[in-house]
């Protein structure tokens, strides 16, 4: 690679390694194998930097990558771990109610089949628009709806059980 594109993936790295480490946590649910994710993705991604970076949307490219990559470790038996029951801690400078908020949500989310975690976090998390979700994932904008409200039915049914029963989750 030549030192142009050197210092474009360099630049790429150091300006969105944090938010593509967010979504790898999230989608992992442990900082170790997000870190693990990322530097995988990004790995992939450097190889083919020419390719990439003129895809019109990198960022949207090395996403595909981590999420397929995420998709290959999860159908490894291997791969497959069993959460702790507490979350540890997180670092930042969040409010108390929303940190609450977030773990409340947090457990149920991984209760979710992978493709569906990944439309959530994508969707809501990250706030991607149904396209955008859409053309991380290499599916159709309906699926990405479809998914979508199948998966914030299933997470209200787990949030409140006793609502979803008397047919408050529809």
């Amino acid at each position: 690679m030549g030192r142009e594109n050197d210092e474009d993936f360099r630049e790429f790295v150091a300006t969105r390694s944090p938010a593509l480490l967010r979504t790898a946590y999230l989608l992992t649910g442990d900082r170790g194998l997000a870190e693990d994710l990322v530097q995988s993705a990004l790995t992939r991604a450097y190889r083919h930097w020419a390719r990439v970076r003129t895809a019109g949307s990198p960022e949207a490219y090395v996403r595909t990558i981590l999420l397929n990559e995420q998709r290959r470790w999860w159908r490894k038996p291997s791969s497959r771990e069993v959460l702790a029951g507490e979350l540890p801690e997180r670092p930042g400078r969040d409010e108390p109610a929303a940190v609450d908020e977030r773990d409340r949500l947090w457990r149920p989310l991984q209760q979710m089949p992978p493709r569906t975690k990944a439309i959530l976090i994508l969707r809501y998390w990250e706030d991607f628009s149904e396209i955008a979700t859409a053309e991380i994932l290499g599916c159709s904008v309906g699926s990405v709806k479809s998914q979508a409200s199948r998966g914030l039915r299933r997470l209200q049914a787990l949030l409140d059980p006793a609502n979803a029963t008397e047919g408050g989750a529809r």
